[in-house]
């Protein structure tokens, strides 16, 4: 790998072609590379595993959840945290050990409170967005993920939960999203293999699910064919911006190499804090754990006993999301205990006990567990923009709703690079123009 001691001559219809470098390969970085090489700019995307999509996006609750989108930032949260504090098996967790950045995290997420409602309904917005790009480049690219569009069925247990659930409709509804309260008797008409007693129920149709693995490698395919060039099995080590140079250093097995690109795109989920902070930053992202189970629906009965329409339970916050014939999907949890991607049976159980409740039918003997870290941003918008150096740009902390949001982000971030790298028109050849290149 070395810097090219002669002008690059790749051009496109007279633009001088900048390089962008983007680190992370989960769904963001892979729908911000597809996004970027869609408008011509040179893109290498690092990841550290050996495939796309191999932590975070590998196995989340599978919602593309526009009726997501309230924020965390209310005091009905702070309540239930209170309450759960003590109770290993509740669906929020907080390891009480005192650190900074948690402190720092919780002072933040409690300032962003009275920005409730703004921050739910922008959410909104960008999520129904999102899902438009989505669907339509999966369709371009021909990916398959196990689309369904059945939608999605909001379930409560009593009344208050129902009656909060009104007044974020009102949110959602100012967001451009329609959904419609429903019976105990329509829930049981949407989804029949539903078991329990409820309150009510809010369904939005025009949600959807699929599995965000195979929709993240399937783009990662589609962007090679694109010209994207990835590099995995490769660790950043350190990196550093001057303001006209990125710098990366990267480390596979015991070997260290640098590459240099003209701008940086910071992907990485939750290290992204960390990369940050070294490019002259404060991206104050912080691990929150969610752990999923992926039922194996190995049986007929299991599979006619599985629901077809995706769930989200307000008292459990646990989702779910039917994957093809054979699979179900439960997800759901928060636990604040810094970056740890253990497995706990306790936190487990619920989900398998969940499934054994609500759908009695299904087998749970094949149940395959998971955890995962979402980057969330104290006021849980994701940060998608520059940073302090001029070649730096952000596209992370996107929390629980990465994959609903990603097209969206992906399509901001590069309007925002797109307005901010005006083309350098080459004029016959200037031996002062000298591009990165790498062999």
């Amino acid at each position: 790998m070395h810097i090219a001691s002669k002008p690059n001559p790749l051009t496109q219809f007279g633009q001088f072609m900048k390089s962008f470098v983007i680190i992370g390969g989960g769904i963001i970085g892979v729908t911000t590379a597809y996004t970027l090489a869609k408008r011509g700019y040179r893109v290498t995307l690092i990841e550290r595993n050996h495939y796309s999509g191999m932590e975070t996006s590998f196995a989340n609750g599978g919602q593309l959840s526009a009726s997501n989108a309230e924020v965390w930032n209310y005091w009905g949260t702070i309540l239930k945290g209170m309450k759960w504090i003590f109770k290993k098996d509740a669906p929020l967790l907080i390891n009480m050990k005192p650190s900074w950045h948690k402190a720092s995290w919780f002072a933040q997420f409690i300032a962003a409170i009275p920005n409730y409602e703004a921050n739910t309904i922008e959410t909104a917005r960008m999520a129904i967005q999102a899902r438009q790009h989505l669907f339509s480049w999966a369709e371009q690219e021909g990916i398959d993920f196990d689309l369904k569009k059945e939608g999605i069925l909001h379930i409560y247990r009593d009344k208050l939960g129902f009656d909060h659930a009104g007044e974020v409709s009102k949110l959602l509804a100012a967001g451009g999203l329609s959904r419609i309260a429903v019976t105990p008797h329509e829930m049981r008409k949407i989804e029949p293999t539903l078991s329990g007693n409820y309150y009510g129920g809010y369904y939005t149709e025009s949600d959807a699910t699929g599995d965000i693995h195979k929709f993240t490698h399937g783009l990662s395919l589609a962007s090679e064919k694109l010209g994207v060039k990835i590099i995995y099995d490769h660790e950043v080590e350190q990196i550093n911006s001057d303001g006209d140079l990125v710098r990366v250093l990267l480390k596979d097995g015991d070997h260290l190499e640098t590459l240099v690109f003209d701008n940086v795109v910071i992907c990485a989920g939750v290290g992204s804090r960390e990369l940050a902070a070294q490019l002259g930053d404060r991206v104050n992202v912080y691990p929150v754990k969610g752990y999923s189970i992926t039922v194996n629906l190995n049986d007929i009965v299991s599979q006619q006993g599985a629901p077809t329409v995706s769930l989200l339970d307000d008292e459990t916050k646990l989702v779910t999301s039917r994957l093809g014939v054979d699979r179900f999907r439960v997800a759901g949890t928060a636990e604040f205990n810094g970056i740890n991607k253990d497995i706990r049976a306790d936190r487990i159980k619920p989900l398998v006990d969940w499934v054994n409740q609500c759908f009695p039918k299904v087998s749970t003997r094949s149940v395959v567990p998971w955890a995962g870290l979402r980057p969330m941003m104290p006021n849980m918008l994701p940060k998608v923009g520059k940073g302090t150096k001029s070649n730096v740009y952000y596209n992370t902390g996107h929390g629980h709703l990465g994959w609903t949001l990603s097209a969206c982000t992906a399509e901001m971030i590069a309007d925002i690079i797109q307005a901010d790298k005006k083309p350098i028109t080459i004029i016959g050849v200037n031996s002062s123009l000298r591009v990165p290149s790498f062999e």
